[in-house]
């Protein structure tokens, strides 16, 4: 195993930037961005330095996603707000955009046999396994709250932390608790 298991696929960052945002003159101003709401109710707009994706909706509240590293978040929220302002758009002086959400994913470099880990772990209400509607165990800690779902191959997607202490601490109890019962 890597000294560092852990790579960040996705964090998701959300939070109110303005009171409302006119969708509909948004659009007008910024040519970039995308909105259809037939399909959704929110518009879409691609950055592309940071790239990430932001969904901006009515409400004034906008989800960032697709960035891969915690630097981007700041630069990806100042790009947005630009382009806002740009639309004249009044933006709060400072929104409140934080992270929601971090997926990761990581390997423990061998083959899992999920069968045993369930039997080994089967008075556990953390741990679910049902093949038949999901290939993963599904793992879920209160403390930190982050989920795991492990796969047979070995890889796991790691999945709710918020920030990176929290899933490096999830996935030192993990493997504690699967190296207790000898599975790993």
């Amino acid at each position: 195993m890597q000294d560092d298991p852990i790579r960040i696929q996705n964090i998701v960052a959300a939070g109110p930037v303005a009171d409302s945002i006119d969708l509909t003159h948004l659009l007008n101003a910024v040519p970039e961005c995308r909105f259809d709401k037939k399909r959704f109710p929110g518009a879409v707009y691609y950055m592309q330095d940071p790239k990430a994706v932001a969904l901006i909706f009515g409400s004034g509240k906008v989800v960032i996603t697709g960035i891969a590293r915690q630097e981007d978040l700041v630069p990806a929220t100042k790009n947005l707000l630009a382009v806002l302002k740009t639309a004249n758009i009044a933006c709060h002086d400072e929104p409140r955009v934080s992270v929601r959400n971090i997926v990761c994913t990581c390997s423990f470099g061998r083959e899992c046999n999920l069968v045993r880990m369930v039997a080994s772990l089967m008075d556990s209400d953390w741990v679910e396994y049902e093949p038949e509607s999901f290939p993963g165990l599904v793992c879920r800690l209160t403390d930190p709250k982050v989920v795991f779902l492990l796969f047979s191959s070995g890889k796991a997607v790691i999945t709710g932390g918020t920030n990176l202490a929290d899933i490096r601490k999830g996935l030192e109890i993990f493997r504690e608790k699967l190296g207790r019962t000898g599975v790993l």
